[in-house]
């Protein structure tokens, strides 16, 4: 029972960080072809306020709670190696690990990425993450 209700905890709290890199990524860019930039700098800081304090701590639990899922259904590593399975979710907890540390320095240590300052690398790892999820079981 406790698998399922952090499984739960886990998908809402993947859904409003992916949700907010799609929104992200794929709309709030495309609005400054709409606005000048003095009203586009308003209407993004305006999504950016409510952004901030829901965002940061959804990626946190999103991070603790796939680090419990990963510690319930990894397995033993068999004398051949990892299974396809397990190689996979290693590449996603991998992703979602650097996803959490660059959050949390970007937002509680304010620690500024040197290098993919955006939200694009995030966004194809969400994106790499999803596609991995679809293919471990197979």
């Amino acid at each position: 029972m406790i698998f399922i209700i952090v499984k739960t905890i886990h998908l809402f709290a993947v859904f409003i960080y992916g949700g907010f890199l799609i929104t992200d990524n794929l709309f709030l860019n495309k609005i400054k072809r709409s606005f000048n930039e003095e009203e586009h700098t308003k209407i993004r800081e305006s999504f950016m306020m409510y952004v901030r304090k829901v965002v940061p701590p959804s990626l946190l639990v999103a991070v603790a709670t796939g680090l419990y899922l990963i510690s319930q259904v990894f397995g033993e590593i068999g004398e051949d190696g990892l299974t396809t399975f397990q190689t996979l979710l290693s590449i996603k907890a991998f992703l979602g690990i650097w996803l959490g540390i660059r959050g949390f320095n970007q937002v509680y240590l304010k620690i500024q990425p040197l290098v993919f300052k955006s939200h694009i690398l995030p966004f194809a790892f969400v994106i790499t993450i999803i596609f991995l999820s679809q293919f471990m079981h197979i």
